[in-house]
């Protein structure tokens, strides 16, 4: 019989009180998230990179965050720097004119520039400006009507032309002018 009165006793655990159920509780919330938490921070500390890796140093990181373009912003009215003929072809048309690349007749190449230079100088550029055959437009620079022209000047003179310089327009020209009588008035 005494195994009888072993199974008809009341169960009796470690927690007696209803203080010691609410700190039973609340700690098996907050210890699981205490571990949780220094696990956490214990991996994320530290400089830790990958053997040989530098995709993380302040060089790497500054390169690929680089700007890919630039604006410029100018002041209307202000002094605007036109290139030369020669800078412009140095700039965009030696790629293709210094080879010959896709048909281009070559920069002193007489023979393939006598037929270009007797369509004349309008001829010539609005095949510049406008683009022909392999030719982007402007040669795919972004340059004034202007600039292309003394492009065309340049490339045509050295193919045996005697093409005349075009007359500047009347902003640059003024602007030209206004920066000079400045520079004249201070000396």
């Amino acid at each position: 019989m005494s195994d009888s009165q072993d199974h008809d006793a009341p169960h009796e655990g470690p927690i007696k009180t209803p203080k010691q159920l609410i700190v039973t509780v609340v700690a098996s919330f907050v210890v699981p998230i205490a571990i949780i938490v220094l696990l956490v921070n214990y991996v994320a500390s530290g400089d830790r990179h990958g053997a040989g890796s530098e995709g993380m140093s302040e060089q790497a990181v500054a390169q690929r965050i680089q700007p890919v373009g630039m604006v410029m912003l100018k002041e209307a009215g202000g002094a605007v720097t036109l290139r030369t003929g020669e800078e412009v072809y140095n700039a965009q048309c030696s790629a293709c004119h210094a080879s010959g690349a896709a048909g281009a007749p070559k920069l002193a190449d007489e023979g393939a520039w006598s037929a270009r230079i007797k369509t004349g100088y309008e001829a010539l550029l609005n095949s510049a400006l406008k683009g022909k055959g392999a030719m982007a437009a402007q040669g795919g620079g972004e340059y004034s009507d202007y600039e292309i022209g003394r492009a065309v000047v340049f490339m045509g003179n050295k193919g045996g032309g005697k093409l005349e310089e075009p007359k500047a327009p009347a902003a640059a020209a003024s602007a030209a002018n206004g920066a000079a009588s400045a520079a004249s008035a201070s000396n």
